[in-house]
């Protein structure tokens, strides 16, 4: 899996899991929807300043939206390498 789907996969699971809507997100972001939207798709990618708002917007830091990242990206190896593992 990309580093943008992997991202598009633990933006989307903080939001549900902080219970507010894209809008409310995009809105306290300061972000369009859409973009929000595409960033859950993983059609588009986070800048730098994009991550530090999304991570305010959340109440995580920004490190920890990173770690979470990372440990998707090490989980989706993981099955990759070994997909007949249970």
């Amino acid at each position: 899996m990309s580093i943008e789907l992997s991202f598009a996969k633990v933006l989307k699971a903080v939001r549900v899991e902080k219970k507010i809507s894209q809008l409310e997100l995009a809105t306290e972001s300061e972000l369009d929807r859409t973009y929000i939207s595409m960033l859950e798709r993983g059609i588009h990618h986070p800048t730098l300043p994009t991550l530090f708002a999304l991570s305010k917007a959340l109440q995580i830091k920004p490190s920890e939206l990173v770690r979470r990242v990372e440990v998707e990206i090490e989980k989706e190896e993981k099955e990759y390498t070994n997909p007949h593992k249970d």
